[in-house]
């Protein structure tokens, strides 16, 4: 069973903003009293002083958010299942356990990504690992520059072979060399790649996708602590599933208790499964999961609710009622909860 974790977040703010000032804004981190705030800066034009030529600044408004900022990333399909990719701020409605929120941040792929591959090397998943090469080349070129991807393998054990890197070609082309064999510890890959998300790309979004035949055989970390890490590192869980070469079985124990469910991960924290043999190929398959994420929504808004509570918070995003019943005249993808931020 392969499983590519690709985890989607940024790289840090503050870098990400000094090289990318054609991006349309800008993030930036600072510290008031012991709250620290991020800001997203609109950009025009940035300007340079030289007091000994005369040249003035050209000052750049700043609007200043907190890390309490909510991000929630949400894709939206029409009741025939195509992406709806125009919608506005105003077509949003966004709710928290009930309460309606307020939009404070709305933009469409914007923000710099983190992808994180994990490869799962069990036997199952073998005859993939070329195509899976190839595949990954060709879609990861429709990432942002700024974009980044790091790699992961395992079978009972997790390991990482790439940090966060903007070079995906060097990811894509390690692929082909592994050799497949072993059990699949969905558990560990997803949670370790979660975590690691949350520790290195902080300030942007996180993506973890899923490439497998979804039938885990080697119970790692609790499926309870997965999908709470994956909540904590605000990381979408996606899934390219490929049809594996399992016997029946290990498709019966794969549904055993202490067994991730990857169905249930991706409805959790706003991803979805792109089934390779419904799409056609792998290609075909890993390109739609691409495209997709590039057209989700980024919404944020400030909780109403102040309390320092770290229970899981309800989320529910809907479109304005001109666009007609939720469920049946359109779709939205999106986490259905998050942990909040301790101050």
């Amino acid at each position: 069973m392969v499983i590519f974790v690709i985890a989607i977040a940024g790289v840090c703010a503050a870098a990400w903003a000094a090289q990318n000032t054609d991006s349309g804004f800008r993030i930036q981190d600072s510290w008031e009293g012991k709250t620290k705030e991020r800001s997203f800066v609109p950009i025009k034009s940035i300007g340079t002083q030289d007091d000994k030529q005369g040249e003035q600044e050209q000052q750049v408004p700043t609007i200043k958010r907190e890390v309490r900022l909510v991000l929630v990333e949400a894709s939206v399909k029409d009741k025939g299942g195509k992406a709806m990719k125009v919608l506005k701020q105003e077509d949003f409605l966004l709710f928290e356990d009930g309460a309606q929120q307020e939009i404070a941040h709305f933009s469409q792929d914007q923000l710099p990504l983190a992808v994180a591959m994990v490869v799962d090397l069990s036997g199952s998943i073998q005859p993939f690992l070329r195509p899976l090469r190839y595949a990954s080349m060709s879609a990861l070129k429709a990432l942002k520059k700024e974009d980044e991807v790091a790699l992961f393998t395992f079978t009972q054990y997790v390991n990482k072979r790439t940090d966060l890197t903007r070079d995906k070609l060097a990811v894509s082309d390690q692929i082909e060399f592994f050799d497949a064999g072993g059990g699949t510890n969905i558990n560990d890959g997803v949670y370790e790649a979660a975590r690691y998300l949350r520790e290195q790309a902080p300030a942007a979004r996180r993506v973890i996708v899923v490439v497998s035949d979804n039938v885990p055989t080697v119970s790692g970390v609790s499926p309870g602590d997965v999908l709470n890490e994956a909540l904590e590192a605000d990381a979408a869980v996606y899934s390219l599933k490929v049809p594996g070469r399992n016997p029946v079985g290990s498709k019966v124990l794969g549904a055993g208790r202490g067994l991730v469910n990857v169905k249930k991960l991706t409805e959790e924290t706003g991803g979805e499964i792109f089934d390779v043999e419904k799409e056609g190929s792998l290609y075909l398959a890993f390109a739609a999961l691409i495209e997709r994420l590039k057209t989700r929504y980024t919404l944020g808004f400030y909780p109403g609710n102040k309390s320092t509570n770290r229970q899981l918070r309800k989320l529910e995003v809907k479109l304005h009622p001109s666009f007609g019943v939720k469920g049946k005249d359109y779709s939205v993808v999106a986490k259905r909860g998050y942990f909040p931020t301790a101050k």
